[in-house]
């Protein structure tokens, strides 16, 4: 009997390439298109001010609204430094939001844990308040980002042990948060007889101006942390887990991981990264707080992430745009007579667009779940109350842990 000739190997199948030019434009096309249709929709906005306040139409008003905004953030060094300053909150904000985001977590809390990242670093900024800034300053800002993760790994932790949704727990503890900051302000933390309920000045703890005349350490710590977050998601086996968790848990289940663990932690660093923007803020910018804390930051940060697409190096320029536009709406509005609240116009659109843009994509071209962005898919499977939902599922899992 003759033995069967054995086939010849198969030739190794060449690895595909992967289309850099694509995906720069999956990165560069939909955050342009949402920042063109928020300046076109944000001149209808400005016509329609000019003509409620003057009975009138002046064809170049949008021009000269958007002339005043950039000028106001950009056309000088005190305008740029405080672009900067604006900018420093929202990258932290934005490194947060995106970080949940790749662990298939949609993290609206980052006003919340904001907020618990002010009340202890201005409540160890006072304790600490006559001691060397080098010792001081530090140990406040620590401070303020243990707050705010302990805040963040609350609905980390339900959602892991109870499967309590992480929009819903975070919301509530939005204004927890809040409440709590108010009662310390106007108890323990307050100035004796101070006409309103107020905390006392950090004085030495506050972080050491380097730029101009508001330009803070801050503005250093939150460009390191792009770099730490960066490496932590693509150079380390827990960054690995969690993006594998947040595209496939099931997945990350079956290969020995153990996503609710995964859930805690990643709700933990989210948290206090937002706690660093809220120290940085208080340390750096205001030195002591009333009973309520008015800022967008935890807001703008989901449109940071959003627009950069979480990716931690884009979140730079996507929070510069953010910052510019804060740092340009007071002169905006005196120079060019255009309500401040354009800039909440422009940037709502901007979210608006990011999360609509892909989705109305997919339906008309039928294309699948390749076409709207993770964090797009995260948000609308948060909203829709699915408990807790995978961005993608098979090849679409790879490309997100790729990413």
């Amino acid at each position: 009997m003759s033995a069967t000739p054995s086939r010849p190997p198969s030739p190794p199948r060449p690895r595909r390439r992967p289309d850099i030019g694509r995906q720069v434009r999956a990165a560069i096309v939909l955050p342009l298109a949402a920042l063109i249709l928020a300046v076109l929709i944000g001149s209808v906005f400005v016509y329609a001010a000019a003509w409620i306040k003057d009975g009138k139409l002046v064809l170049d008003q949008p021009l000269k609204a958007y002339g005043a905004l950039i000028s106001g953030s950009l056309l000088s060094f005190d305008a740029i430094v405080g672009t900067l300053v604006f900018t420093s909150p929202l990258i932290l904000g934005g490194l947060a939001v995106a970080l949940g985001f790749k662990g298939g977590l949609f993290n609206i809390g980052v006003y919340g844990q904001l907020l618990m990242g002010v009340l202890a670093s201005v409540a160890v900024g006072v304790a600490l308040a006559d001691q060397p800034t080098i010792i001081a300053a530090p140990l406040a800002f620590l401070a303020g980002t243990l707050a705010g993760a302990a805040m963040g790994f609350i609905p980390g932790y339900l959602k892991a042990s109870t499967g309590a949704h992480e929009v819903v727990t975070t919301i509530m503890l939005n204004y927890i948060g809040g409440n709590i900051l108010a009662a310390f302000v106007a108890g323990p933390l307050r100035v004796p007889r101070a006409p309103a309920p107020v905390t006392f000045d950090v004085e030495n703890a506050a972080l050491p101006i380097f730029l101009g005349k508001t330009g803070h350490v801050g503005l250093i710590v939150s460009l390191v942390a792009v770099f730490v977050v960066w490496w932590l998601l693509y150079r380390t086996t827990l960054g690995f887990e969690i993006r594998t968790a947040g595209a496939n848990p099931d997945a990350a289940r079956y290969a020995g991981m153990r996503p609710r663990r995964l859930i805690a932690a990643t709700m933990a660093m989210s948290g206090g990264l937002a706690g660093m923007a809220g120290a940085g803020e208080l340390l750096g910018v205001i030195h002591k707080t009333q009973t309520s804390y008015a800022t967008s930051v935890g807001f703008d940060a989901i449109a940071v992430a959003l627009l950069a697409r979480s990716n931690p190096f884009a979140i730079i320029p996507a929070a510069l745009l953010f910052g510019a536009m804060r740092a340009g709406a007071g002169p905006m509005q005196v120079i060019a007579k255009t309500p401040r609240e354009l800039v909440d116009v422009l940037q709502g659109v901007i979210l608006i667009v990011l999360v609509a843009l892909p989705v109305i994509a997919r339906t008309v071209s039928g294309r699948g779940s390749k076409v709207i962005p993770a964090e797009a898919q995260t948000i609308s499977q948060s909203y829709a109350g699915a408990g807790r939902g995978s961005p993608a599922t098979g090849s679409g899992a790879a490309e997100a842990v790729a990413r």
